[in-house]
């Protein structure tokens, strides 16, 4: 039995969200809690210039995951011999972004999309996300990478590049060679694939990345792409369809779980089914997760507890008393229906859990990512990138690992190139059929 961290609402504000935030086209790594970073003077800053400065990074980067990562085992990698093997190849990188390509393979070979490091350029700030983009997200569909979207007035929106279409080289490489190039293997898991595809066109800000693409009638296009930054903000949407009341959550943060709770009875008026759509939520928060759990569930429900190496715990519960200030904003009990896909991740896959499991309520899409570990703090490294450890694992309340496993729908309905053409959303009809039925 680990001993318990706290008995109150709470000790520490965990960062439950992972790289499938990229899937949705959000990021070009991966989302958003009150976690913790000291940062160096820049005088004091070491530089990635030459050989020594590179090794003292990848050092710093080495032994912190070494001391912090939740399993001491590092999930049967040999975490000894993959410093002998990278280190050298870090001390020969040619550029900033050559050696944190380096970090990432390493990194990579733990199959955890929470354990993450950033560039000083990259500098991500949870609360105010900037990616770099080409004008385009892409996700793995049917086993190909698909464009899902072409952002509006971006050069790529001035091609012929449409959604739907098929990417199939990037710089003159086959995408599958260019993805092994990029993992350093040509053998990865499905997980690993698809954060490499959705991260396809990485790479700094203002280079250029030529792009060829198959279109829905088979013709094969390219075009030249500069990549840029772009930031969105985080936030929650609804709207009606008849008495169904469609809520579409982007991430989990306070802002957003107090600006949904004080709108949800309003929304809600007259509404007799709730959709719930998390199928682009990568988590964030855990605290402000429990918070929008709490508008669904009753006042202490168990959402599972989160252990470090050390056994020490933390349990995390449905507590109303936080946001809720009137009678009209006690849980609704509205039939529910809750959006999956492989983008929800993290505190968004625990909040699908507790509601398919402590509310019925009915779960349609995809298998989830299966991303469900912690962050603590974030370490500042000696020239001033970030490092990001996974420092907690994570059960459900029955004692289940959600971690590689996902949470299962009770109806599967993928996502399909000729819906993605049509503009065809197979998913939200059989929830609003089944809320319609019930």
């Amino acid at each position: 039995m680990g001993r318990n961290m706290s008995r109150s609402r709470t000790c520490w504000s965990l960062l439950l969200c992972t790289l499938c935030l990229v899937l949705c086209g959000w990021f070009s790594q991966a989302a958003v809690p009150r976690v913790s970073a000291t940062f160096r003077d820049d005088s004091t800053l070491v530089s990635t210039a030459t050989p020594e400065g590179r090794l003292a990074v990848f050092d710093d980067v080495w032994e912190t995951i070494a001391e912090r990562y939740y399993d001491p085992k590092f999930r049967g990698i040999d975490w000894q011999a993959k410093r002998n093997l990278f280190r050298p190849a870090a001390a020969r990188a040619s550029n900033t972004h050559e050696f944190y390509e380096v970090l990432r393979q390493m990194i990579a070979s733990l199959k955890d999309a929470h354990t993450r490091v950033y560039s000083p350029d990259e500098k991500f700030d949870w609360w105010n996300p900037r990616f770099i983009t080409v004008g385009l997200t892409i996700r793995d569909i049917e086993g190909i990478p698909t464009v899902i979207q072409v952002e509006q007035n971006s050069a790529a929106s001035q091609t012929e590049i449409r959604a739907g279409d098929v990417i199939v080289k990037v710089d003159d490489l086959s995408v599958a060679e260019f993805i092994a190039q990029r993992l350093g293997s040509s053998a990865v898991s499905e997980s690993a694939r698809s954060r490499a595809i959705a991260n396809l066109f990485d790479g700094p800000a203002g280079t250029l990345v030529k792009v060829a693409w198959t279109t829905h009638n088979g013709k094969q296009k390219s075009a030249v792409l500069r990549r840029y930054w772009n930031q969105r903000q985080l936030g929650f949407s609804n709207q009606r369809s008849g008495k169904i009341a469609i809520l579409r959550i982007d991430a989990f943060t306070q802002t957003v779980a107090i600006d949904f709770s004080k709108s949800l009875p309003d929304v809600l008026e007259d509404a007799e089914g709730i959709v719930l759509d998390l199928r682009n939520n990568g988590g964030g928060d855990a605290e402000a997760m429990a918070d929008v759990a709490s508008l669904f569930l009753d006042e202490g429900i168990n959402l599972g507890r989160f252990a470090d190496r050390s056994g020490a715990s933390f349990e995390l519960q449905t507590y109303s008393r936080r946001l809720w200030r009137t009678p009209r904003s006690l849980p609704t009990k509205i039939p529910l229906v809750v959006l999956t896909s492989e983008n929800t991740s993290s505190a968004a896959e625990i909040l699908a859990e507790a509601l398919q499991t402590k509310r019925h309520a009915r779960v349609i899409g995809t298998d989830t990512c299966g991303c469900v570990l912690a962050i603590r703090n974030r370490h500042a490294l000696p020239d001033g990138g970030v490092l990001d450890v996974s420092e907690f694992d994570y059960r459900t309340a029955s004692g289940m690992r959600l971690e590689g496993v996902g949470v299962k729908p009770d109806e599967s309905k993928p996502i399909s190139r000729s819906d993605i053409y049509s503009r065809h959303d197979r998913a939200l009809e059989l929830a609003k059929d089944f809320l319609t039925k019930k």
